[in-house]
């Protein structure tokens, strides 16, 4: 094997205090991530003790380790494992349905769970999964060291850059210097590190500890921001550096050049190149670390002319030449649905945000826009019509939940008019850097992740904060009272309050939580509670990391949590009726509780519900409340088959944990089968009880006839008991 696998010390600085193990002293050993806010549990045999140990001893990088003194573990799901030999050679990888029996040797185990662990074992080893869960044992009681790492990423250094292009190009350079090596491996999310974040000042100021990887690329481009923005991706993927150049191209010490365009040609040509070299990384990786069984290389090998195995062992800059040499059509029915597109303006004062977007491997687009002339919305003409005495499609009793909304006769003016419909692209989720408002996309703020990246270390369980400060709204606290909280698994400390004060409010939201759920009226000027409004915006610090202020006009009142401290919520742009609030309330609360980030949370709720057109996600929208149930969110597409079967098509969503790069093995017909999360190729034909097997695990949504159903309901989808 050419390409090492990285150093543990030299990719990871003092983090032991962002794990954390427990035990209860009987058969449950417990892993968190106290940054992520993640826990895993492990059943172990017999009881067992903990004791700290040394974290050099695992092949990768690891926070925290203990020793202990098992027989075995169980684990209550089925995780993909790599076993690795003590010169680091593959030995075995299981996943679904599989039995692997190991002689005694010394071994380090690599499990896939929602918290990376590793394991230091000299022994035999017996692995056997079922569809649900999966079993180690070790033939008696052994030493057995346990290693985990939480997947949380800090940015090592911060670059200060003038506004001047060519100083931003130099800045954006060091970009690569975050990865933690060059080879196809860096396709996992877990070998990317953090850019260094930037930060505008007087003159350019690159920290002498920023160590650039010699890959022998360079993108050359005119001196611009429209052009600088657009490749600040493919630059960090590549670790390349930027020069300038009037005749845009990607070159290599080699003497390969690769022509990039101009104007939008320019922009689609440095999207293709990410896409199309991350992919074929993802493919040719196989060859390396984890040799495993993956779809896209199976259709990919029949498609193109390329010795992957060769490859795996060339330099980046001689994979690169060697990729773009096939024609991306060839390859765009394969590339995974891409996690974020951003449009952003290409002014100075937005490249402060250039290394969060690009840490999410970010499309990034200067804007092509719709004008929206103000608001424009199906929501917003139900609300006209209902204050008019008109109601469309709105339940008898029904109202706004505006402060003002019961003597109100006519509709409010959303809260900005400086609204932008950005053009659609085919990512899973938009963002719009710039002023405006946009629709149709979320608002990122640089306040935003700056605030994540202060989250502390987590002091004990999951808190969410429910307020419900308006009797007549009581069903949405009720259903999402039954909603979070709800997983077995995770810890959770779930506060409820009811009619609060200006001052009970004002104490709650300066309190810690992860979550607030916020129930009510609100507009523009503040929060209606018992006894006047609360403005939000005298705030100076909040102790909220997350939010959704379920209420009307809630924008203003949303940014200013922002500006106090937040990382991320739901807010709406304009008025909302009462019973579609409830309704999207209630998907959004098992969305979230569900371990969906907050972007894709609001844009699959909106699929049964007219309300959503009013929601914006503010902040970092990447960010997620709790874990997953099955290591990625998952959505399941269902529809009537041929011959009585059901088509189940699976959209998984990357999430910051488990980004862009992650596999998944649904495990579907006992197949070990892994697909690239995101991949838009995963489906199948099942009878109802091959799909109700399937379905049994976790509670996963279901979207059928543009309606979203629930794994936990599935028989409530009435042509489900015909089949």
């Amino acid at each position: 094997m050419s390409q090492p696998l990285p150093d543990a010390a030299s990719v990871r600085t003092d983090r032991s205090g962002s794990v954390r193990f427990d035990t209860d002293n009987k058969n449950t050993l417990s892993v968190s991530d106290c940054i992520e806010r993640r826990q895993y549990c492990v059943g172990v045999s017999p009881p067992t003790s903990l004791a700290p140990t040394d974290t050099g001893m695992f092949d990768f990088p690891v926070d925290k380790a203990v020793t202990t003194h098992i027989e075995s573990l169980h684990l209550s799901t089925v995780a993909s494992i790599c076993v690795r030999d003590k010169n680091r050679s593959m030995v075995a990888q299981t996943d679904h349905f599989a039995s692997c029996e190991l002689p005694k040797n010394t071994y380090s185990i690599e499990l896939c769970t929602p918290i990376k662990l590793y394991l230091r074992v000299t022994a035999p080893v017996s692995i056997t999964s079922t569809f649900t869960e999966t079993t180690i044992e070790f033939g008696s009681t052994t030493a057995v060291s346990i290693g985990a790492r939480s997947k949380h990423e800090r940015p090592e250094a911060t670059v200060t850059t003038t506004d001047d292009p060519s100083d931003l190009m130099a800045a954006v350079s060091t970009f690569g210097s975050a990865l933690k090596t060059t080879s196809p491996e860096r396709s996992y999310p877990t070998l990317r590190g953090h850019p260094p974040t930037l930060e505008r000042g007087s003159s350019l100021n690159i920290p002498d500890s920023l160590s650039l990887p010699d890959t022998d690329i360079t993108i050359e481009i005119p001196p611009e921001f429209q052009y600088i923005y657009p490749v600040s991706s493919l630059a960090y993927y590549l670790g390349a550096t930027i020069k300038p150049c009037s005749d845009p191209r990607i070159t290599t010490e080699g003497g390969f050049t690769y022509a990039l365009g101009d104007g939008l040609a320019f922009e689609q040509s440095v999207e293709n190149i990410l896409k199309q070299t991350f992919l074929l990384d993802c493919v040719t990786r196989t060859e390396g670390l984890y040799p495993i069984n993956l779809h896209e290389r199976s259709e990919i090998e029949a498609a193109v002319d390329l010795d992957f195995a060769a490859l795996y062992n060339a330099s980046i800059a001689e994979r690169l030449q060697a990729y773009l040499s096939v024609p991306y059509t060839s390859l765009e029915s394969y590339v995974p649905a891409w996690k974020l597109t951003t449009h952003i303006s290409p002014t100075a004062d937005r490249l402060e945000m250039l290394p969060f977007l690009v840490n999410d491997l970010a499309i990034l687009r200067t804007p092509t826009t719709t004008s929206t002339g103000g608001y424009a919305s199906s929501e917003t003409e139900i609300v006209s019509d209902f204050l008019r005495d008109t109601p469309v499609d709105v339940e008898a009793g029904d109202f706004t939940r505006r402060t003002d909304s019961r003597n109100s006769t006519t509709a409010t003016t959303p809260v900005s008019t400086g609204f932008v419909q950005p053009e659609t692209t085919d990512s899973l989720e938009q963002a719009w850097v710039g002023d405006e408002t946009p629709i149709g996309a979320s608002k990122p703020t640089l306040e935003a992740y700056r605030n994540r990246l202060e989250r502390t270390v987590l002091d004990g369980d999951i808190s969410i904060t429910v307020i419900c400060n308006d009797p007549e709204m009581q069903q949405e606290h009720d259903l999402v009272d039954d909603v979070y909280g709800s997983r077995s698994e995770l810890p959770f400390d779930v506060s409820l309050h009811h009619n609060l004060t200006c001052e009970e409010l004002n104490t709650v939201l300066s309190a810690d939580t992860d979550f607030l759920h916020y129930i009510g009226h609100i507009d523009e000027n503040g929060f209606r509670c018992t006894d006047g409004l609360f403005d939000a915006r005298s705030l100076s610090e909040t102790g909220v990391d997350s939010f959704f202020l379920n209420a009307c006009q809630s924008y203003t009142q949303g940014m200013a949590l922002l500006d106090a401290g937040a990382i991320a919520g739901i807010a709406t742009l304009s008025d909302v009726i009462n019973s579609g609030a409830v309704q999207i309330g209630s998907t959004i609360a098992k969305l979230l509780n569900g371990g969906f980030p907050f972007r894709p949370a609001l844009e699959i709720a909106k699929t049964d519900s007219i309300s959503g057109t009013d929601y914006i996600v503010i902040g970092d929208g990447g960010l997620t409340i709790t874990q997953p149930e099955n290591n990625v969110p998952i959505v399941c597409h269902l529809t009537v088959g041929e011959s009585n079967e059901w088509c189940i098509e699976m959209t998984s969503y990357p999430t910051s944990v488990e980004a862009l790069g992650t596999i998944i093995c649904p495990g579907v017909n006992k197949e070990q089968v892994h697909y690239l999360n995101s991949t838009k190729n995963c489906s199948y034909q099942l009878g109802t009880t091959e799909l109700e097997k399937l379905l049994s695990i976790g509670n996963a949504p279901i979207i059928y006839n543009n309606s979203i159903y629930w794994t936990s309901d599935i028989h409530s989808i009435s042509v489900f008991t015909d089949q």
